[in-house]
């Protein structure tokens, strides 16, 4: 029983590039995340409906279809990425760099949308009793606004965090799945799929997959609900 539990060498290279994958795309989505989630809750101005669409946009996408585009514009001979290439030695195709950009992309739409309501939730009165004691409005945000809003950004880090992990579509078509550099686990278990007697690899990886997103995912509704019983206290 415990060595059919046992993952090998490269299921758990796989599970070690997955978490890595999924938390540097989500570290470096989560600034972006914040500022436009403050953006939408807060402002009103031409186009914000654009915004808005624009940022759920690779929730409704087919996941290939947002990896092709990443690949024409960030691959090696893309228009962003040929640039970055040339210029600054930046590649992100077939790199797990690639792969973080990827996640971080796909789960965004979930973490703006939990930062977004988190915002939502802030009393205005809090903001104004604030700015009417001289703060600045960046003072008012990083003082006030931010801290409020701390838990649900948390929630919208975790789940962004828990898509970034399994997500496949966009990752494969733009940076392939290269065992020991973007081979995630989603990539190992469809590889295990098309190899005969596979199946107990794709049931090991399968099980630590659920288990990972599982936790993520009661720690984001704990997160949701201590918002929830913050704001309601205040």
């Amino acid at each position: 029983m415990m060595e059919w539990l046992s993952l090998s060498p490269q299921e758990w290279q796989a599970v070690g590039i997955s978490v890595k994958v999924a938390f540097w795309g989500t570290l470096a989505s989560l600034p972006i995340g914040i500022a436009l989630a403050f953006l939408l809750s807060r402002k009103r101005f031409p186009g914000r409906a654009l915004l808005d669409a624009l940022v759920h946009l690779p929730l409704v996408l087919p996941p290939v279809v947002t990896g092709y585009i990443l690949l024409m514009v960030m691959g090696r001979k893309g228009v962003v990425g040929e640039f970055l290439a040339t210029h600054f030695g930046i590649v992100f195709s077939f790199r797990w760099t690639g792969a973080a950009l990827a996640a971080a992309i796909m789960g965004l739409p979930l973490m703006v949308r939990a930062i977004r309501l988190s915002f939502d939730a802030v009393h205005r009165r809090h903001e104004e009793a604030a700015a009417t004691l001289g703060a600045s409005p960046v003072m008012v945000f990083l003082t006030v606004s931010l801290p409020l809003a701390w838990p649900g950004i948390m929630a919208g880090a975790i789940l962004c965090f828990a898509k970034a992990l399994g997500e496949f579509g966009a990752t494969i078509t733009f940076v392939s799945a290269i065992p020991g550099e973007t081979e995630t686990i989603s990539a190992a278990i469809y590889a295990a799929l098309q190899t005969p007697d596979g199946e107990t690899n794709v049931m090991r990886l399968a099980l630590v997959s659920i288990a990972i997103s599982f936790a993520a995912l009661l720690a984001a509704q704990a997160m949701t609900r201590k918002n929830r019983s913050r704001q309601g206290g205040l």
